[in-house]
């Protein structure tokens, strides 16, 4: 429909279904969010339980998952212990997205994030990755992403629209590693695939899905119900 002034603007039908696919995404991306924030947490709990010397119980020699992470105490500490601070603080950051001010939370969450993503770093270099090279050049990668979004979210502080985009990228990437075990389940399950053959690509599929759909988010957050155009 078009106005006397040379706006444009769209029907109410698609305002209507603007609202209701933004609106059922949202109640997705919140259900999906503390689905793996649980997982997130379980699985640092268990890799704490096998650095206190609780592996007999906790890996399966079918799935050999995190069984040298005992030999690299310090660097593996370095990592979950972070890891686990950004797991549970993460879904509190986006609760105002026009806050500039960093609060407590905010620093905190940022200082656990830059230390993930520098452990991250390294640990493929450190620690023989189960999945091997593919599993190594796919952690580097997406660990690169993550600090260069964080560092992008403090280089935007004063532009809450901008900040909230790239913290938002980087918290979807970080929340990735709780995707990437029921992959490698589903994957085993459903067509034998080991653990050593297929890790490696689970890394790749776990980290793009989170990539995609923090950028579909930010895309429907970014377009208006009713667009004018001059």
């Amino acid at each position: 429909m078009r106005g006397s002034c040379g706006w444009f603007y769209y029907s109410t039908y698609e305002d209507r279904a603007y609202f209701y696919i933004v609106k059922t995404f949202r109640k997705l991306l919140w259900a999906g969010t503390w689905t793996l924030t649980v997982i997130g947490v379980l699985l640092v709990l268990r890799r704490i339980g096998i650095m206190a010397g609780l592996g007999k119980w906790l890996i399966s020699p079918r799935f050999p998952f995190d069984s040298g992470l005992h030999n690299f105490p310090v660097l593996t500490i370095a990592h979950i212990t972070p890891g686990l601070i950004f797991i549970l603080l993460g879904p509190f950051q986006f609760r105002n997205r026009r806050n500039s001010v960093p609060g407590k939370s905010r620093v905190v969450f940022i200082i656990a994030s830059y230390t993930i993503g520098i452990s991250a770093l390294v640990m493929p270099f450190v620690v023989l990755p189960l999945g091997g090279l593919n599993e190594a050049v796919a952690s580097s990668f997406f660990a690169i992403y993550f600090l260069v979004s964080i560092t992008m979210s403090l280089r935007n502080m004063n532009q809450p629209g901008l900040r909230w985009e790239w913290l938002l990228r980087a918290y979807a990437v970080g929340l990735a590693i709780a995707t990437v075990r029921p992959i490698m389940a589903l994957s085993f399950v459903f067509f034998g695939l080991k653990p050593e053959t297929f890790l490696g690509t689970a890394f790749w599929i776990g980290f793009s899905l989170h990539a995609i759909t923090a950028e579909v988010w930010i895309n429907l957050k970014r377009t208006p119900p009713i667009a004018t155009v001059w």
